[in-house]
This record gives structure tokens, C-alpha cells and sequence, in this order.
């Protein structure tokens, strides 16, 4: 569990469809945590967010249910932008906490693509912030239009 703010960079070359190629820098920040932990410092970590990337852990149901709550939480800081949900630990299946049913229950609401992925392994990281990645551009470009 991280507990405080793990922040990474990510660069991306995009080539949007029917688009001019765009390059991204993107700033990750890692803020799960507890949820008074979030409250309390919700304006901070989530002000200027353009994309939520919410990450669940398969082995552990809570973190799905959780979810919900965690990109609400961003959306009454930022209003509503782009997410994409990432189902993590996808190399430990046999060990999995709930199907493919809760998932769609849990990503319906928001519209959003969800990818199984594993951080050890690497399966399908690129794609889940490729996919984010362009899904923002396509929000900017809109808000610009």
C-alpha cells in the first residue's frame, strides 16, 4: 500500500487517428493510500489531473470496490476526465478475487476501457497508458475545437 505520493514520468509519441501526432510528457502520481489519507489531501494530489489511470489489484476485491469511490474523488476535485482502469496482477489469474462480471459493474458507470495488466511482467503497461494517453489528447482537442 503507498502511503504519501510515488511520482513517475511517462513520454509518449501519439499519432491520433485523423489526427496531427502529439507528444505527451505525463506525471504519474501513486496516491493510493487509506481513504482519510485521500480526503485529506485531495485538492493537492488530484488538482490539474487530466486522466485517471485507477489501478486494481486482482488477488484483492477491495481494491475494485474501492474504485468507484477513488475516481468520484477526483472527478469533485477536476470534474470529469478521461479514465482507464487497469487490473493489475494479471500474471497471478488463479489467484483472482472476482471475474470479468464485477469488472464491467465496476468500469460501466464511468464509460472507460479496462485492460488486465502486470506490473511484473509488463503485460499490456504500455497499452493501458497508450490508450489513457490518447483518450486525453482527444478530450484537449475537443476543449479546444
Amino acid at each position: 500500500m503507498t502511503l504519501g505520493a510515488k511520482v513517475s514520468k511517462k513520454e509518449l509519441a501519439l499519432s491520433p487517428k485523423g489526427g496531427d501526432p502529439v507528444q505527451m510528457d505525463m506525471t504519474i502520481w501513486d496516491i493510493m493510500g487509506s481513504k482519510g489519507f485521500r480526503e485529506l489531501l485531495r485538492e493537492a494530489y488530484f488538482h490539474g489531473a487530466q486522466g485517471i489511470l485507477a489501478v486494481a489489484d486482482i488477488t484483492r476485491y477491495d481494491t475494485l470496490e474501492d474504485l468507484d469511490s477513488w475516481v468520484e474523488s477526483v472527478f469533485r476535485t477536476v470534474g470529469e476526465i478521461p479514465v482507464t482502469f487497469a487490473l493489475n496482477k494479471s500474471d497471478l489469474k488463479d489467484q483472482a478475487a472476482f471475474g470479468e462480471d464485477q469488472v464491467k459493474q465496476a468500469t460501466e458507470a464511468f464509460e472507460a476501457p479496462y485492460f488486465y495488466s502486470s506490473a511484473k511482467t509488463g503485460e499490456n503497461v504500455e497499452l493501458l497508458f497508450r490508450t489513457l494517453g490518447e483518450r486525453i489528447a482527444k478530450t484537449v482537442s475537443k476543449s479546444e475545437a
